[in-house]
């Protein structure tokens, strides 16, 4: 299991921002998630350095809605509401709606994924290097999975769907931690309501021929016990999607959602942030 370490200080907020404008925005879905909230939430506004992070209460009922209403008082975040249960994907289709940066990053409730990843995720963008990046839980050389066998090689299917139906190779195509630019991923006309956002996301990309990049990232995974909360059952629907969009045709909408490009200045700065904080974290592990 990797350890997490806490997230760096912010940088000052307007350092993160060009007139004003997000460079990201960090969509949180909530579903009784009481347990790890809040940790999970303090990591997550440090590491988007005063870019907008939306929180989508999905109708929980163990006390994870006050913590979300505690940091939404304090004009960090954003919190949306359901009035019932409706799910992961609808909880990021209802945030979809009020994002305003330029990128979007999925970000569980829970402790199993790092914040301290997004400037990793987000450089593949930024250099043109990518159309959507995926960080992948297999590519880390120090995660271990122990005692996880059903749920890797659950995953392991997945990915052997993907090659087979759309010729495209991936290690992790079940991660959290899908990054895209955000109009595009309002183009692509999102259907889903809970796990099911991953593989459409994952057939739409690679129906539209969009460059995917996987990056390894840190990951400690957590139990049934603990509250994961996917089961088979969300594993053989993921299979029906990937298959179900087989033949889905993009629009125009697309071409001209890539074609807006990535602001330069925005671009710019975040890859000068990147490369500092990289040797800073290179620097404190020699020390």
């Amino acid at each position: 299991m990797v350890k997490t370490k806490a997230c760096s200080s912010p940088a000052p907020y307007r350092e993160w921002n060009v007139e004003s404008r997000p460079l990201f925005t960090v969509i949180v879905p909530i579903f009784d998630e009481r347990a790890t909230l809040e940790i999970c939430l303090q990591r997550t506004v440090a590491a988007s350095r005063g870019n907008q992070v939306i929180l989508v209460d999905d109708a929980s009922r163990d006390g994870a809605a006050e913590i979300a209403e505690r940091f939404a008082a304090t004009g960090r975040v954003k919190l949306l509401r359901h009035d019932s249960n409706r799910g992961k994907g609808a909880a990021i289709r209802t945030a979809l709606q009020e994002a305003v940066g330029q990128f979007t990053i999925i970000q569980d409730a829970d402790l199993e994924y790092d914040p301290q990843d997004y400037p990793e995720l987000l450089e593949p963008l930024l250099t043109g290097d990518a159309d959507v990046v995926y960080g992948s839980r297999y590519l880390g050389g120090d995660t271990v999975f122990t005692g996880r066998w059903r749920f890797d090689w659950g995953v392991k299917l997945l990915n052997l769907a993907v090659w087979l139906i759309y010729g495209v190779k991936l290690t992790d195509e079940a991660t959290c931690y899908k990054v895209l630019p955000t109009s595009l991923l309002r183009a692509m006309d999102l259907q889903c309501e809970r796990f099911d956002f991953c593989p459409e996301v994952t057939a739409k990309a690679c129906r539209l021929g969009l460059r995917m990049r996987e990056v390894p990232i840190r990951y400690s995974p957590r139990s049934l016990e603990d509250g994961k909360k996917i089961r088979l059952t969300d594993g053989i629907e993921a299979l029906r999607v990937l298959w179900r969009h087989r033949k889905w045709r993009g629009s125009w909408r697309h071409d001209f959602a890539l074609r807006g490009g990535t602001d330069k200045a925005h671009a710019a700065m975040w890859r000068e942030r990147a490369r500092a904080e990289r040797a800073e974290r290179a620097v404190s592990k020699e020390t």
